[in-house]
């Protein structure tokens, strides 16, 4: 099953991405401002949550690592990255690892930014699939004790609960999800199954947090039940999207919609 581009959505740019650029200094409706980051080299990630790097200034820091998977093609020891910094007094760790710069692209690794890009684009009405809904909500809780992401409605008879999966690993211009086995995404993708009905739509959202990706497939090769779940998903009426974004160090925004294979 190949999903075409939306004929309706903004087409690619003839011109070359330049990744690393700043956005325009004026205020974009569209994008989140990164708070200030700070450069450095990747020393090593480790214990899934930890990552030592060694500052522009010399400083060797440790930072927290907020991304539960494996990180394939985006944790190369001796790679620039930058960091944000957050004083407050409960946290443990005072950086937190942003970005990171690979060969073809700016790399979003933090696993919360996805889920408030998305919130943030429906908010503006950027995304074509849920411009009708009057009301957002984040951190859905179900009946079964789970939660969704996002829950989108204007009554009860019209409404959608969204999922939204960062996806960070690209092979050749190819974006596959997951990069280590989930249990936990099979499971949000049974309740997207378990919840659609005549009046609740379901959707999967893959955002792909770099811009050198044009086609998307499940990393069949690294969890096939993972795969499985989502195309019984699809053929269940859960309506699937991707994006990329464009990222540079100012900002992310949603920039277009990717096709896919399953």
């Amino acid at each position: 099953m190949q999903k075409k581009r939306d004929p309706n959505q903004n087409s690619r740019s003839s011109e070359p991405s330049r990744p690393f650029s700043a956005l325009d200094s004026r205020p974009d409706p569209r994008c989140l401002k990164w708070p200030e980051l700070i450069r450095g080299t990747l020393i090593k990630r480790y214990k899934r949550f930890l990552a030592d790097i060694q500052l522009d200034n010399g400083r060797v820091i440790t930072a927290h690592c907020a991304n539960t998977g494996s990180m394939k093609a985006c944790s190369e020891p001796g790679r620039p990255v930058y960091v944000s910094v957050h004083d407050k007094p409960s946290r443990k760790l005072k950086y937190t690892w942003e970005l990171i710069e690979m060969p073809t692209s700016l790399v979003g690794v933090n696993t919360a930014v996805p889920n408030r890009l998305v919130h943030h684009a429906i908010l503006q009405g950027l995304l074509s699939p849920f411009q009708r809904y009057g009301h957002v909500k984040a951190e859905k809780k179900l009946d079964s004790g789970s939660r969704l992401d996002l829950f989108v409605w204007n009554s009860e008879a019209d409404r959608c609960f969204i999922e939204i999966k960062n996806c960070t690993l690209v092979t050749d211009g190819i974006a596959t999800f997951p990069d280590a086995v989930t249990t936990r995404g099979q499971k949000h993708l049974q309740e997207l199954q378990r919840h659609r009905d005549p009046h609740t739509r379901c959707a999967m959202v893959f955002l792909i947090q770099r811009c050198d990706a044009t086609l998307f497939r499940p990393a069949d090769h690294i969890d096939p039940e993972y795969g499985r779940e989502l195309r019984q998903a699809v053929k269940c009426g859960v309506e699937m999207y991707v994006y990329d974004v464009e990222i540079t160090l100012d900002g992310i925004c949603i920039r277009h919609e990717i096709p896919y294979q399953l």
